[in-house]
């Protein structure tokens, strides 16, 4: 017959599985640090492609595909993260944290639609900026706290990129998607497992 554990050791591991499940209820977890880093090398190549582009629309196609190839790998990153960690992907937190992040992506694109027909191009790369960085930002609030940091930088960009010259519209958008996708994604992947 075993000897049974010590009520003391018992109840200190109640208290993990508690803080533990009250933690994974709360948050979102599964952003992934590493996924964020590639998609920000992969969006300073399209604004290196995207700078040599004649004329706005072709400017606009690039970085649309860049937003296509980005949500792939992100989404790729973001299941695997999960399954690592034994996270449910469609967990309350995750649910929470898409409708939070979804309706400014929303807004973004149909402004970018707006902007497009109505002559006004020079204002995209400060909208997608804002709005992203106001996704980030709300969706981040149910995630781990650099989240919505990156959030705030990327509206700071935003803002520089609206009322800044027309000619650092390109620049921000690789600050913004390029360069704060690595930083970030490198403080996430080193301090919030991969």
């Amino acid at each position: 017959m075993a000897t049974p554990q010590p009520l003391h050791d018992r109840a200190i591991a109640d208290l993990r599985f508690i803080r533990d499940t009250m933690e994974r209820a709360g948050s979102f977890t599964a952003v992934p640090g590493w996924g964020m880093v590639a998609v920000g090398l992969t969006a300073l190549l399209a604004a290196v492609l995207a700078a040599r582009q004649p004329g706005p629309l072709p400017w606009m196609l690039v970085w649309v595909a860049e937003a296509v190839v980005a949500i792939a790998i992100a989404g790729w990153a973001m299941v695997r993260k999960a399954r690592a960690g034994h996270t449910p992907l469609w967990s309350g937190p995750a649910r929470r944290f898409g409708l939070a992040f979804l309706p400014p992506l929303v807004a973004g694109g149909l402004l970018t639609v707006a902007l497009y027909f109505s002559a006004q191009p020079r204002f995209i790369p400060g909208v997608w900026t804002l709005l992203y960085g106001t996704a980030v930002m709300t969706g981040g609030a149910l995630s781990v706290r650099v989240v919505p940091l990156m959030g705030l930088a990327f509206v700071a960009i935003g803002a520089a990129a609206l009322f800044g010259p027309a000619a650092w519209g390109n620049g921000c958008l690789a600050a913004g998607f390029g360069g704060l996708h690595v930083v970030f994604g490198l403080v996430i992947a080193r301090r919030y497992g991969g």
